[in-house]
């Protein structure tokens, strides 16, 4: 059915010819294919799977978790653990990270992951996904928590799994974004996005906008002009999406342009940001930049932050180039005083929310 079309094996030996890790990584990432396969076999069950509906734990974000949380994250972890190709592994769902027994095999490879964003869409079938990132591991030693704590810029490969109408895997190595569509009849990902590009501009924008009035000034102000639409001075018409799946939002930006918006508000002013850096932000922004995008927490490049544990909290502003810089543009006129239309001493130099 398929013949003449890239399969995911195809294309990673293509891609990472001549790379140190070219084998090895090309492996760990059709071994995490095959884990995709299995989340999204469950996924499409449902309620006929046994695999809806909440569970009497929270997980170390405190979150009520989904059977398919444990499900899936039991999936990753298991695929890690017997492939020989990872030291060690950090899940969203566990404490702490966890090195993977030496006699398994060699283990070049760190991986982060979450096993299944979006959980709270479950029981209502909308689409979740995984997210994951994978780093280089030490040398001749176990990893420590230090192994995990480095900037974005240093993620060997990372992507995603959407589970929709159709399953599929968006991923990069660091040349380009591709995405890769599940043929279920034949159990292969076909590559069917090749060199996705974000548009760098847009009219669309997705936030969660009942925090409206727990928002920086900088984001108010981007939001309002948005909802203004072309009376304003944006001078043309926005639309707003939200679907609280992180996926989700992302995958629609990947494949027509829009901003995604989880910024840092004063709702718990204890949290710097919603969205774990290690297994949300860091993968998400190198898909995203990979294909033209930025990602930004509005006063930083995201994939420039040095870790301070593994599961940090950042504000996150992804997606068309000309809007994330408009949106960082809004954060430093605040911050330097050039925009005086708000003067709330919460928002300013050595308060609350000062970096």
């Amino acid at each position: 059915m398929h013949q003449g079309r890239t399969t995911l094996s195809k294309f990673l030996i293509q891609q990472l010819k001549g790379s140190p890790e070219q084998s090895d990584l090309a492996a760990l990432l059709v071994d995490i294919a095959a884990c995709i396969k299995a989340i999204s076999a469950m996924t499409s069950k449902g309620m006929l799977g046994d695999v809806l509906g909440s569970l009497d734990s929270t997980n170390v974000q405190g979150e009520t978790q989904k059977k398919l949380d444990v499900l899936s994250n039991v999936a990753f972890i298991n695929t890690f653990s017997m492939g020989g190709l990872v030291a060690g592994l950090a899940s969203e769902e566990v404490d702490d990270p966890q090195e993977i027994d030496p006699q398994d095999g060699s283990g070049r490879f760190l991986a982060i992951f979450d096993p299944l964003d979006g959980s709270s869409n479950i029981d209502v079938n909308v689409s979740v996904g995984s997210i994951f990132s994978i780093l280089r591991a030490p040398d001749g030693r176990a990893p420590t928590v230090d192994d995990y704590l480095r900037p974005g810029s240093e993620q060997l490969a990372a992507g995603y799994a959407i589970y929709g109408p159709a399953t599929m895997m968006v991923i990069t190595v660091g040349k380009g974004t591709h995405g890769f569509t599940l043929d279920r009849e034949v159990g292969n990902f076909i590559l069917t996005h090749p060199h996705i590009e974000v548009p760098a501009d847009t009219s669309e924008f997705a936030i969660n906008a009942s925090n409206e009035r727990f928002w920086e000034p900088p984001i108010q102000r981007y939001v309002a002009e948005c909802k203004a639409g072309k009376n304003d001075v944006r001078a043309r018409d926005f639309n707003m999406r939200w679907i609280a799946s992180m996926v989700a939002e992302v995958h629609r930006i990947l494949m027509r342009g829009g901003v995604f918006m989880y910024p840092r508000d004063m709702k718990d002013p204890s949290k710097a940001g919603r969205l774990r850096l290690m297994y949300e932000a860091n993968p998400m922004t190198m898909v995203v930049e990979q294909a033209g995008g930025l990602g930004s927490t509005g006063r930083s490049r995201i994939l420039d932050i040095s870790p301070d544990e593994i599961h940090q909290r950042v504000p996150v502003i992804l997606g068309s180039r000309n809007e994330v810089e408009r949106i960082e543009r809004y954060h430093r006129d605040y911050d330097s005083g050039a925009d005086q239309r708000y003067t709330s001493p919460l928002f300013q130099e050595r308060s609350l929310f000062a970096n």
